[in-house]
């Protein structure tokens, strides 16, 4: 990770060198939308943090399983759709299951619909995009995160 921090901060300093101006305007920019988001990436941590506090670790096992069961698979496939909950807060919250005992094929699949598949966000997919495309949409993305579960499960080793 922090080849990453060198390497943006390499590319900030050659960008400064090469254009005071814009990269002093792209800046701004970006912490300005940095201080936009701050708010409700906030309070998306502590809402999530609060509801798996109050959720006993037997009962996301039971839910999730502890294996790359199909059950589990299924289950986290079908709360990742529902669910609503932006990027950044997923990838904390699957270390959070994981450190729970919930398996990489069930962290896949429910990450992997949580992003992609979208019940909550259907109506306003479908005003702009009409009912067809959304409907399309939905169902690809939900047999693509079944397909990186599956994906995940033969890297594993444990078949569902």
């Amino acid at each position: 990770m922090y080849i990453l921090y060198v390497l943006t901060g390499v590319a900030v300093i050659i960008s400064f060198l090469a254009n005071r101006k814009k990269t002093k305007k792209a800046l701004i920019i970006g912490l300005k939308k940095l201080w936009k988001i701050t708010p409700p990436f906030i309070s998306v941590l502590i809402s999530v943090a609060i509801v798996l506090y109050f959720v006993p670790d037997n009962m996301i096992i039971k839910y999730l399983g502890s294996a790359s069961s199909s059950f589990g698979v299924i289950t986290g496939t079908m709360i990742g759709s529902i669910a609503v909950m932006p990027g950044p807060i997923v990838y904390p919250l699957c270390k959070i299951l994981l450190d729970k005992g919930v398996s990489y094929t069930v962290i896949a699949a429910f990450s992997s619909s949580l992003m992609m598949v979208g019940i909550f966000t259907f109506p306003i997919e479908r005003t702009y995009f009409g009912t067809k495309f959304a409907v399309l949409r939905n169902i690809a993305s939900l047999f693509t995160a079944l397909i990186i579960a599956l994906v995940f499960s033969l890297v594993s080793g444990k078949l569902l």
